[in-house]
């Protein structure tokens, strides 16, 4: 089978899970960002999967091996590389399968030996490598994230999406960088200043750092930016105690 063909097929049948992508990806990194709390009050859930009510596609693991096969005898196909890797990221993220995710990783970092300048290979490989460096511990994932998120931004400069993921690369190591993700994450909401994530670590930062001041002013404006953010009890408690409360 033509591999563009493979690829197509494999986007076509993920295009019913995306709006289910956009809240999985982000429980997931509510997760990884150390709050444990959902950051985006969207309700979308996975409408058009293969299995009813399972929310994955009725894929088994020979056949995601057959694809990856398939990608590796054409490692100069750039658009298969791209849209199969760019696949089994989000098939992976769903599933929380970082083996699967790694093997996504692989393959974007390949496209983008082929192409350094495509924007979506460099937003999702900065993902990917989050992800693997969070879970997985590994120092060197998340600050290769650091690197690629910044070649993203210097082709999509305005990016505060990718800002933000850029400030929580401070954020989440141990031991963190908090002032360097301060000044990140305000440059996030210079971007937009109703940046509902940044707002939200920007508040967890003051807190962390103990400048519950300033920690106030910026809950209020992630109020403003949306009142229903599940972050604000836990973060009002906490600049109420002044006291900064680790994730269960």
């Amino acid at each position: 089978m033509n591999p563009k063909a493979i690829a197509t097929a494999i986007i076509a049948g993920l295009a019913g899970l995306a709006a289910g992508f956009v809240l999985a990806n982000t429980l997931n990194r509510s997760t990884i960002y150390a709050l444990k709390t959902q950051l985006d009050q969207r309700a979308a859930q996975p409408t058009n999967s293969n299995r009813a009510g399972s929310g994955e596609l009725s894929m088994a693991p020979e056949e995601i091996a057959a694809r990856i096969a398939e990608a590796d005898a054409n490692p100069t196909d750039f658009a298969f590389q791209k849209s199969l890797g760019r696949a089994l990221y989000r098939f992976g993220t769903i599933n929380r399968n970082a083996d699967l995710v790694t093997q996504a990783r692989r393959l974007l970092e390949r496209a983008r030996g082929l192409n350094s300048k495509d924007y979506e290979v460099l937003v999702d490989l900065g993902n990917a490598n989050f992800d693997i460096g969070y879970f997985r511990t590994e120092l060197a994932s998340v600050e290769q994230s650091r690197q690629i998120y910044q070649e993203a931004l210097k082709i999509k400069p305005g990016d505060s999406d990718v800002q933000t993921d850029l400030a929580l690369t401070y954020y989440v190591i141990d031991p963190p960088d908090l002032n360097k993700a301060l000044l990140e994450f305000e440059k996030a909401l210079k971007m937009k200043p109703d940046q509902e994530r940044a707002l939200q670590f920007l508040t967890s930062t003051h807190i962390r750092i103990a400048d519950f001041d300033s920690a106030a002013k910026s809950l209020e404006r992630l109020r403003a930016a949306n009142a229903n953010n599940s972050s604000i009890p836990a973060l009002v408690r906490q600049i109420e105690n002044r006291q900064y409360e680790p994730p269960q």
